[in-house]
């Protein structure tokens, strides 16, 4: 299967290494040809780390870089399956899918990576069958993918969706249409939870993270996997959830807002709640 992944960034980056992995033509795209080059050679290092350290042979990450291929935009015709994967904004995700439908191939399958947006809305006008196909950072070695349907995705399109999950070594769970979906509705949420006690000042960001880890025995605090998702992420998805909602548990706490305008994303700006500059 020859995919085409729209977004090189490291959700990007980390499809096109799943599904090389399992033999399928990943093609990647970015801003420009050189940008998506810069990502493949970004993966291409982080494969030769995992070489030098004795966890893959240079024979399997040269086998799988052969497979991670840099095109010119209307390469995307021949595809057949295309993700997106652009930034969480619903204007630019439709422009793109849009061009995208102009050119790509009758049979071709879209997907939409998005994390919390509405496929019924992306898929408006569109000649081409959506699907959501949700995975989770870091792509190589996050099991689940929310495969999500939108009012109008055909029931053979989500069994397709969850058989190829399950071929490239992911688990599939089908989630109907809802803002946030699954996972997202229930995590981004206790992430602004741990933004407001820490607001209120009931504890530090450290001791915040350190009770939920041991007191709920959560892998890590709210605050770090902020930092790890990436606070305009977050921000975005709960003004998703409070306006598709209308319920004000959605509402994002200010502070969160504070630290996207002040460009503290977390570890991607290298500062979030915690410091992650060397």
């Amino acid at each position: 299967m020859k995919v085409a992944i729209f977004g090189a960034g490291t959700m990007g980056s980390g499809i096109a290494q799943v599904f090389a992995a399992k033999g399928h033509v990943a093609m990647m795209y970015a801003s420009s040809v050189a940008s998506a080059q810069r990502h493949r050679d970004k993966l291409a290092a982080s494969l030769n780390k995992r070489v030098a350290k004795g966890k893959m042979t240079q024979e399997a990450a040269d086998d799988l870089m052969s497979r991670v291929v840099v095109e010119e935009f209307d390469a995307a015709a021949d595809a057949d399956l295309v993700i997106e994967c652009v930034a969480e904004n619903m204007a630019v995700k439709k422009e793109l899918l849009g061009r995208l439908d102009a050119i790509c191939k009758e049979s071709a399958i879209f997907a939409s990576n998005t994390s919390s947006l509405s496929i019924t809305e992306m898929a408006n006008g569109l000649n081409h069958q959506l699907v959501g196909m949700h995975f989770f950072n870091p792509v190589p070695a996050m099991k689940l993918v929310e495969v999500i349907a939108g009012a109008n995705t055909p029931a053979e399109l989500v069994e397709f969706t969850k058989n190829l999950s399950i071929e490239i070594g992911k688990t599939p769970v089908v989630v109907n249409e809802a803002p946030g979906f699954v996972v997202n509705k229930i995590l981004v949420p206790y992430c602004n939870e741990g933004v407001c006690v820490l607001q209120e000042g009931v504890a530090s960001a450290e001791d915040i993270d350190i009770a939920m880890q041991l007191g709920a025995n959560h892998p890590m605090g709210p605050l770090h996997l902020g930092d790890l998702i990436g606070w305009d992420v977050v921000l975005s998805i709960m003004d998703v959830l409070y306006h598709e909602t209308g319920d004000s548990k959605y509402r994002a706490n200010v502070l969160i807002r504070k630290m996207v305008r002040a460009g503290k994303l977390g570890i991607k700006s290298g500062e979030g709640f915690f410091n992650y500059k060397k």
